[in-house]
């Protein structure tokens, strides 16, 4: 007797995954991910910075801030590259003029000489970069308040 209104099957489901696609499907992840994944354009300094009884927190584009990081040291980090500091301005200078919305941010140790500070800002006049902010740490500020 049949079952099943007279039609038989001729095979079984087979239980085996097709892995012919595989190949293809690995591919389309790592383009995947190349495509979306970021790189951060800068390292973070590990710094204790300074403290400010006031701050103000910057309005400007990423793209026109130019970080500079000073060691306590006095070693100069601009665009993450050692730099002497006879050379700072002839640095900043064309990368001043090709972008005149730049904002300088000067990240300096908080136990950094007041010289060295002195002589970058010389160094920023000579280039004609005008724009230069102090960075300050107000989480510390913060902090104090809560306690």
């Amino acid at each position: 007797m049949l079952t099943g209104g007279g039609l038989e099957r001729k095979s079984k489901a087979s239980s085996d995954i097709p892995s012919s696609s595989l190949a293809d499907m690995a591919f389309l992840l790592l383009i995947f991910f190349m495509v979306t994944t970021t790189f951060p354009q800068e390292r973070p300094m590990r710094m204790p910075w300074p403290e400010a009884e006031a701050t103000e927190k910057l309005d400007e584009a990423r793209r026109n801030i130019l970080n500079i990081f000073v060691t306590q040291d006095g070693e100069v980090f601009i665009n993450d590259r050692l730099t002497p500091m006879e050379q700072v301005s002839s640095v900043i200078a064309p990368i001043y003029v090709d972008n005149r919305r730049l904002l300088i941010s000067l990240r300096a140790d908080r136990n950094t000489p007041y010289s060295v500070i002195h002589n970058i800002q010389e160094e920023m006049q000579e280039a004609g970069a005008l724009r230069l902010t102090f960075y300050t740490d107000l989480e510390q500020r913060v902090r104090r308040e809560r306690r």
